[in-house]
């Protein structure tokens, strides 16, 4: 059974689901996501032999929501991973992340390689940092109406998204998702009016897709009932990041790897990242298999996919527990 607590990590409170014994895979939602996302690797990894916490990471959930827009830097995040691992009474873990939870872990795995035994990302591949801070770069690729944009708005998206907490959420995971017409069409779907929002042009579904229950948009809703500022932070931060990842340029993540995408997911649809995911196995000699693409799902690959994924997971940490 998944157990809950309260863990004290670099000054903050961090809510944490847990389950199971055995070496430490720590599981790293995304947007706008929560520990629950994961619950599908619970069983599965605790059975063979691992043991699994997902936190809901800082300005998600139960976990504590810093005022700071400052306080949700790359750093402070990989800060946080670190500061779990230990807090849990281990000098090493497997980090698994998703969505934003996969940048977290890249970074994670290339600032700290001696606290992680091995990476896996799904959805977002590996860092390469850019030339240019991602803000800009998205500003004047798409004239300021990029999704990231929006979002770096102060309060917009935050009160787009709290208006009817419940519907957004819907809105947001059907239209990414691979059951969603066009879907792994980043062109349309990625881009917002300042005036209008975000949520006006989404398809709001009449069923939910099979892998997503009316429970499972309840406990998601729950989530969000302290708004959506904490989450919308991490993206206020995305040319910081840049700044402070300067020391890194050109740096690869040299742990055992692992990459996993779906094929009708928008995020490996983004300008330039198919030609980064075809060069992976050249850029990260740690990448332990070719990416592995997942048909037919969308960006929400664990929840989509959970057999698919589990499968893979399990594999991978197997052959690295030894």
């Amino acid at each position: 059974m998944v157990e809950h607590r309260m863990i004290d990590v670099n000054g903050i409170r961090l809510h944490i689901a847990e389950e199971g014994e055995g070496p430490l895979v720590v599981l790293l939602h995304g947007f706008p996501e929560s520990w629950h996302s994961w619950r599908h690797q619970f069983g599965p990894l605790a059975a063979a032999g691992f043991r699994v916490v997902a936190p809901d990471q800082r300005g998600y959930g139960r976990s504590d929501h810093p005022q700071d827009v400052d306080a949700y830097s790359i750093l402070h995040l990989v800060g946080d991973v670190v500061g779990l691992i230990h807090a849990l009474g281990e000098e090493e873990a497997f980090v698994v992340g998703h969505d934003w939870g996969a940048p977290v872990a890249w970074h994670t795995a290339l600032l700290r390689p001696d606290v992680v035994r091995g990476v896996a990302g799904l959805s977002v591949p590996p860092p390469f940092r850019g030339d240019q801070p991602p803000l800009q770069a998205m500003q004047e690729r798409f004239g300021g109406r990029f999704y990231w944009n929006y979002f770096n708005l102060p309060g917009v998206a935050d009160a787009e998204f709290s208006l009817d907490t419940r519907t957004a959420l819907r809105k947001l995971f059907y239209s990414a998702s691979g059951d969603a017409p066009g879907a792994g069409r980043p062109d349309q779907a990625l881009v917002a009016d300042p005036e209008r929002g975000w949520l006006t042009e989404m398809t709001d579904p009449e069923v939910l897709p099979d892998w997503l229950t009316e429970k499972d948009l309840d406990e998601l809703t729950e989530s969000y009932a302290k708004g959506f500022t904490g989450a919308l932070n991490w993206y206020r931060n995305l040319d910081r990041n840049w700044e402070l990842t300067a020391a890194w340029h050109g740096a690869v993540v040299s742990v055992p790897a692992l990459y996993m995408y779906g094929d009708r997911d928008l995020v490996p649809a983004f300008p330039g990242t198919p030609e980064l995911i075809a060069s992976l196995p050249e850029l990260m000699p740690a990448l332990r298999r070719e990416p592995i693409v997942l048909p037919g799902c969308g960006h929400w690959t664990q929840q989509e996919r959970p057999a698919e994924v589990n499968a893979a997971l399990i594999e991978f940490l197997t052959e690295l527990r030894g």
